[in-house]
This record gives structure tokens, C-alpha cells and sequence, in this order.
């Protein structure tokens, strides 16, 4: 065997774990079907602009190990995700704060005066105890106003489903903050990287084999005999040849326009369009994520499709049926001692960039 590990992805886990497992001595290879490194947090440069062609990934965390590890690779501005809504026209902030309500009711004006709108708007929903769905979910959440207007057009493109048809776990909580501060996030550290996520991963496989434009399922007799153990981060139903059937996913079609002479078209890195038209849900400003002053600018539009096999899988959908499925096919994988699944796919469930790094540093494989 020439490698201590095989790593099959060349996403932010794969990157990551080669890197831990490398600075611990051992010998890795990653192999990656596309034909770029990076997985969704691939950035390509367009007009002096580094931008994110699966969609905006801000790093925040407040995990210390994550944060210190990142920085070994990136350096990280001072951004701040503060997106905003367009609801036919009308922009609102976002998370919901003391921005959005005196936008959305011009005669509130205090914390008080918000509690008590939100409170007489979701009053006719308290006797719903075990909402149905997620349309009763957010209404007993936040009431009227605030669903219909930032809620229901932006999950039912998101899903592609009615929200009564959208189980009420989607929405577990929507946070109701009383102050006048758009940060999205509450996280010590929160930034993103001034020469973009390809560039942080480049330098995280600094002097490690990766081999792009390899499709490890499908020579994965002679891949897997190369290494003493796998590191899976690709589909979980695909690894186990799909012998009880395919997870869904719901998958992302971007358009990233480049435009000329236009320093600014939007205001903002990221605008969610809740309204149920039109078709998308987000558009992204790229150059705003490093505070550019480029006289282009690159726009992308995000719009939510089925997944089909043939496009990107995005996001699982945590049903009862998908959730079983994936439990299956994740314990017979878990009985092969030199395999290790990890990452959003192989576990069919959604990563924040630092929850990845927090689990890489902390495999039992990588211990001392």
C-alpha cells in the first residue's frame, strides 16, 4: 500500500482531513471527480473578483480549534453577513429585527411596541400545539405578517412544495431579535478569505497527491487498494450501490453574470427574494463579500430545482423515509473497520463550514 488514508472528495472535509492526518505524519491521497478542488465552497475568479460559484459561504464560528485552524490557511476580512430581503420591492432586514419591524409596521418603533405586534399577530395560533406543518409551524411562531412576507414564498421555491406540505422540523425556530443589529450571526469569528476558498484549500493540500477528474465508485477496487483506510465524503446511497434505493435531495441552478461598468448593482452581498416571484430565491454581489471597488461587478442567481442525479446535490430532505434510508445504508458502512464516512453527503445531513472542521479535528483516527 503506498498511503496511510485514501480521501475521496476534495471538499472543505477531505481538504481538512488530509491536512490534519498529513501534519500528523501520514501518508495521503485525495482523489476528487471534478475537476477542481473545493466542493461547494469553490471559488473561480471572474474580473478580478473571486467568486462563489456554488453559492455564499461565510465562515463564522466560535469554536477556537476551527477558527485558529482556518487562519492557518486564509487570511480572513471583517465581514459581516447581514442579507436583506426583497418582497416585491420592499427590502426588509434580515434576521428578523428592530430594522425589519419599523420597516414592515410603520408604527412601531420600540422593542416594546415589536413584542407586542408579534404577540397579537401569533395569538390566533396559540392553541396549535403540534403544528402539522410548517406553514402552522412559523405562524405560531411569528404570526401574520412576518410569514407571509418573508416565510411562505421563500420556503415553498426553496422545497418545492407548498408550506402545508412542508414538514413543521424544517422550521424549528425563527429567531425574533429586539435590537437594531443585522449581524446574521452570533459567532466570536465571522469572515471571509481576501483571496477566496480555492486559494485556502490550495495552501490546505500543499504537498498532498490530490487526483482530480477521478471517479472513485467508479474504480474503486484499485483506489481503495492503494490505502490502509477510506475517508468517504461523497453520497452515502451511492457508496452502497443504491441496493434499498436513492436519498432525495433538493439541488441549486446558478447564473453568474459578469457585468460590465456596473460598480454596484445591488447594495448588498446577499438578497433573498421571499416573494413567490419571481422563481429564485437568492441573488449575490460577490465583489461586497471583500469590500470590493471593482468597476464590474459579478452577479449570481440562485434558483432551487429537483435533484435528478445528474445536477448537485445540495440539501437532504429530512423525512422520515430519507432519514431511515440513510441510517441504513450509514450502519453498514460504519461495519467496515478501514472506512470512515464523514461530511455533509456521507452523513445526509447539513454542515456549517466550521461544524466540518470542528469534526475533522476531533476524529478518533486522528488522535494522538
Amino acid at each position: 500500500m503506498n498511503y496511510d488514508y485514501l480521501i475521496v472528495g476534495a471538499g472543505l472535509y477531505g481538504c481538512a482531513f488530509a491536512r490534519a492526518a498529513t501534519d500528523r505524519g501520514k501518508r495521503c491521497l485525495i482523489v476528487e471527480r471534478k475537476a477542481h478542488i473545493g466542493g461547494s465552497c469553490y471559488t473561480e475568479r471572474m474580473a478580478d473578483i473571486d467568486v462563489h460559484m456554488y453559492g455564499a459561504h461565510i465562515f463564522h464560528t466560535s469554536d477556537s480549534a476551527a477558527w485558529e485552524f482556518a487562519l492557518r490557511f486564509a487570511h480572513f476580512n471583517n465581514y459581516i453577513n447581514a442579507p436583506v430581503a426583497n418582497y416585491n420591492g420592499t427590502i426588509l432586514n434580515l434576521p428578523f429585527n428592530m430594522n425589519t419591524y419599523c420597516r414592515l409596521w410603520h408604527d412601531v418603533q420600540t422593542p416594546a411596541q415589536a413584542m407586542t405586534r408579534i404577540d397579537e399577530q401569533r395569538a390566533p395560533y396559540a392553541s396549535i400545539t403540534h403544528p402539522a406543518n410548517l406553514k402552522e409551524q412559523a405562524l405560531k411562531l411569528v404570526g401574520d405578517d412576518l410569514y407571509y412576507t418573508l416565510v411562505e414564498g421563500y420556503s415553498e421555491k426553496q422545497w418545492g412544495r407548498k408550506a402545508t406540505d412542508i414538514p413543521p422540523h424544517y422550521i424549528k425556530r425563527l429567531p425574533l431579535r429586539f435590537t437594531f443589529d443585522n449581524n446574521y450571526f452570533t459567532d466570536v469569528h465571522q469572515g471571509i478569505p481576501t483571496e477566496g476558498y480555492t486559494h485556502m484549500m490550495q495552501r490546505m493540500t500543499e504537498g498532498i497527491e490530490v487526483r482530480l477528474n477521478t471517479d472513485y465508485l467508479a474504480h474503486r477496487a484499485e483506489l481503495t487498494a492503494l490505502a490502509a483506510r477510506t475517508v468517504y465524503t461523497g453520497a452515502i446511497d451511492a457508496l452502497m450501490d443504491y441496493r434499498y434505493g436513492t436519498l432525495d435531495y433538493r439541488s441549486l441552478r446558478f447564473e453568474h453574470r459578469l457585468m460590465r461598468g456596473v460598480s454596484n448593482y445591488q447594495g448588498n452581498a446577499v438578497v433573498n427574494h421571499t416573494a413567490a416571484q419571481p422563481a429564485y430565491t437568492r441573488t449575490i454581489e460577490h465583489k461586497h463579500f471583500v469590500f470590493g471597488t471593482q468597476p464590474d461587478t459579478v452577479v449570481s442567481t440562485e434558483y432551487p430545482t429537483t435533484y435528478d442525479g445528474t445536477n448537485e446535490p445540495f440539501y437532504p430532505i429530512e423525512d422520515e423515509r430519507n432519514r431511515t434510508l440513510a441510517n441504513r445504508y450509514q450502519e453498514e458502512a460504519r461495519q467496515q473497520p478501514d472506512l470512515w464516512i464523514g461530511g455533509r453527503l456521507a452523513e445526509y445531513r447539513y454542515f456549517d463550514m466550521d461544524d466540518t472542521l470542528i469534526e475533522v479535528l476531533r476524529h478518533p483516527w486522528l488522535q494522538p
